[in-house]
């Protein structure tokens, strides 16, 4: 379960004012796959950032009763001068898993080849965006925060990582950003829109989406 309480976070952008979360309260159920779903720049990846501890909100709480993942797909929390094999065993022990058997695992679902033992800052994105994702799905997460990862890489690449996901989400919560309402459709039972900096929930996907499409065509 993870718990909004009167969550809010704004930016000031060219002097002019964005806001993020404005006192958002509402709670993602436990063993809940959800969308979250929002135009570009409402603030999704900000929200999964905060849900996840990596940013601060101005005000307000997250509140959690499992283990939460960082945003899959963020890469930000990987050292640039260390390879990805480094990085891996570093978050190994940060977590408290076993480093051989997470690297035998990364080295094997990343598909990175001699770049895992490379330094990070020399990734492309992609490739930052499949190690950030072959470590956290090596991890037992109770909670999966995805933001647009699965869009990474070539057909069968992104095929896997969809398998591999729905995997975890059969023991694991999440809580997906994907532009890509197929794959909602596929992975997600319930749905939030983030509009305005108020986060709408629906017990109904669809109900989601189709309030996010009318959020797009206004």
């Amino acid at each position: 379960m993870i718990r909004l309480e009167d969550l809010s976070k704004a930016y000031s952008v060219q002097g002019a004012s964005r806001v993020v979360a404005r006192n958002i309260t509402a709670t993602f159920p436990k063993g809940s796959s959800v969308a979250l779903l929002g135009r570009n720049g409402a603030g999704k990846s900000s929200l999964l950032r905060m849900i996840a501890g990596t940013m601060d909100p101005d005000s307000g709480r997250v509140v959690s009763d499992g283990l939460v993942s960082w945003p899959v797909g963020f890469g930000g929390s990987f050292h640039g001068d260390l390879s990805g094999a480094q990085n891996t065993r570093f978050v190994a022990r940060i977590y408290g898993v076993d480093t051989d058997a997470l690297c035998a695992f990364v080295t094997d679902f990343a598909e990175l080849g001699d770049y895992f033992h490379m330094p990070f800052r020399t990734y492309s994105s992609g490739m930052r965006a499949r190690l950030a994702f072959g470590v956290s799905m090596g991890i037992g997460f109770d909670t999966y925060l995805v933001d647009e990862v699965t869009s990474v890489g070539d057909a069968a690449f992104r095929q896997k990582s969809e398998a591999m996901l729905r995997a975890r989400m059969e023991s694991s919560s999440a809580i997906v950003v994907s532009h890509s309402m197929e794959l909602l459709r596929r992975i997600c039972s319930s749905g939030a829109v983030l509009e305005n900096g108020e986060l709408t929930w629906y017990d109904s996907l669809d109900e989601a989406i189709a309030h996010h499409n009318r959020n797009m065509g206004a």
